[in-house]
């Protein structure tokens, strides 16, 4: 990467983190929702549902990762704005390239997600959640976290450029925000009706899912892992193919 590209990358980031800091609604809405969630699901479901363990220790990276899909709403509705705005002609003008200003929006969700997250965790632990990872299995964890941001970030900036407005960019990302319920994120599979276990079990929330609460809480995870980071990396490689082929058909660059 030259440095013009990274120069282009780090300011186009910072601008969509500040334009993400003054949307003070939607940022309440994508932290203070998971959090209502959690504590929906521990104290109100949780005594209802049988899963082997104090149900807060299940649910914890199902919630984290419902963190991650209403984070990522923010990305495409940021990205069909600049789309309908002109802020891409005017950006063009000065030849910065759409690669740049989608990964600016990129990077800004990633540490807004990563912020978020920790914050759930935080309110997790306060109300009983007790990890019992080592210090490799945090890393393992964390990078598995990560990965998944980056993909559902850059899935969301594909959906924006495909949207025709912001409205139906935010509508676009209700697929990935069902995708945790129907997984092994807030109940067993085998709890399933039969027809819905096959797609619940290789759609690639619940490797992720498995992963982490395995990983956070010192369990055999098997190949939960491998499957998890072929899954962020498959949607990274379509999501930014994807991406590029939109911008340039949606301004002719």
């Amino acid at each position: 990467m030259s440095s013009t590209a990274l120069t282009h990358w780090t300011v186009l980031g910072g601008r969509s983190l500040r334009l993400g800091r003054r949307n003070i609604e939607a940022l309440v809405m994508s932290v203070a929702l998971p959090v209502m969630l959690m504590i929906v699901f521990v104290y109100l479901f949780g005594g209802a549902l049988r899963v082997g363990t104090d149900y807060v220790t299940y649910v914890v990276p199902g919630v984290m990762l419902l963190c991650v899909s209403f984070g990522s709403a923010m990305t495409a509705v940021s990205v069909a704005n600049d789309l309908t705005e002109g802020i891409v002609d005017r950006l063009r003008s000065l030849d910065v390239g759409g690669a740049a200003l989608l990964s600016g929006h990129v990077t800004a969700s990633l540490a807004r997600n990563v912020l978020s997250s920790a914050l759930v965790l935080g309110v997790a632990l306060a109300i009983g959640f007790r990890p019992r990872a080592d210090a490799g299995q945090w890393l393992a964890a964390a990078g598995i976290l990560v990965m998944v941001i980056a993909a559902v970030s850059w899935l969301s900036a594909a959906l924006g450029l495909l949207a025709g407005s912001a409205e139906a960019a935010g509508g676009y990302t209700f697929v990935i925000t069902f995708l945790p319920y129907a997984s092994s994120a807030f109940v067993p599979i085998d709890t399933m009706p039969s027809w819905l276990r096959g797609f619940a079990g290789n759609q690639p929330v619940t490797p992720i899912t498995e992963s982490l609460r395995g990983l956070l809480l010192d369990e055999p995870v098997g190949a939960a892992p491998w499957r998890a980071v072929a899954w962020c990396a498959g949607i990274v490689l379509v999501s930014v193919v994807a991406a590029g082929v939109l911008f340039r058909a949606k301004t002719r660059e």
